[in-house]
């Protein structure tokens, strides 16, 4: 099983940058983030296969999020800009399996981080 634990949230500006970090421990395969607003859904964000060369981003985040990854640290890595109001959410750091791919549904996944709140101000 592995472990998550995400850091990196915080109240930010409109238009400003955040960036997020997710540690694991154990073995890991595609990797994902999905976020959480008061009242909705768990959505997908973004997900980066384990080679850190192929990656999948919502439509809302495109161009302005950019996901990676450093195997050798085991850490996956959300670069946020621009950031909107919308865009107010917990966020959550997620491990796929090996079938996973750039999988984009929570069931996809199986195994979450605790969440980090992501606050953006207009």
């Amino acid at each position: 099983q592995v472990h998550l634990v995400e850091s990196g949230g915080g109240l930010v500006q409109a238009g400003g940058s955040l960036r997020l970090s997710c540690a694991a421990s154990g073995r890991t395969f595609s990797m994902g983030w999905f976020r959480q607003a008061p009242g909705k859904e768990r959505e997908f964000v973004a997900v980066v296969r384990n080679t850190g060369s192929n990656t999948l981003y919502a439509d809302s985040v495109k161009g302005r999020f950019t996901i990676s990854r450093d195997n050798a640290k085991n850490t996956v890595s959300l670069r946020m800009n621009s950031l909107k109001p919308e865009d107010t959410a917990v966020y959550y750091c997620a491990a796929g399996s090996q079938t996973s791919g750039l999988g984009y549904s929570v069931s996809d996944y199986y195994a979450w981080g605790q969440g980090t709140q992501v606050t953006v101000s207009s």
